[in-house]
């Protein structure tokens, strides 16, 4: 059941993307989320990795994908999720993802999402929220 949740979750952020629905991403996020961003899909060392907005500000961030959805096209946007791990306790869990979500520009340039993401849950008042979520990383050229 649990997975069968954080399925639904990932799903819902999905739509929200497909359909630009901010009000539905905003559903998504805990209120304590935090969102670290490589500044490539190299910078695998989080030494290398930002945080542009902050904890989870509902103006904050509705107002800047908003701006995003108003000023870029969504040209593509594939997700397929590898894994779903859920904590022994049944309120934790997190989901590999893999996507390749391609925004353009009014002038033709291309903001390209494309590599692996790790996005955390937490289950609060018995609704699971995003907690926490790489940025986009690409594991191509890493060895493991």
């Amino acid at each position: 059941m649990t997975e069968n949740e954080i399925r639904a979750i990932i799903d819902r952020e999905t739509q929200a993307w497909d359909t630009q629905d901010v009000k539905l991403l905003l559903t998504v996020f805990h209120p304590d989320m935090v969102w670290p961003w490589p500044k490539n899909p190299q910078a695998h060392d989080p030494m290398d990795w930002v945080i542009d907005w902050g904890r989870y500000d509902t103006d904050r961030w509705g107002n800047g994908w908003q701006e995003l959805f108003d000023t870029h096209k969504l040209v593509r946007n594939d997700r397929v999720i590898k894994k779903i791990e859920v904590s022994t306790e049944g309120d934790g869990a997190f989901a590999v993802v893999d996507i390749d979500t391609l925004w353009r520009d009014k002038n033709d340039h291309d903001n390209h999402w494309k590599g692996r993401v790790c996005k955390v849950y937490s289950l609060v008042n018995k609704e699971w929220k995003m907690i926490m979520q790489t940025g986009v990383l690409d594991y191509n050229d890493v060895m493991i």
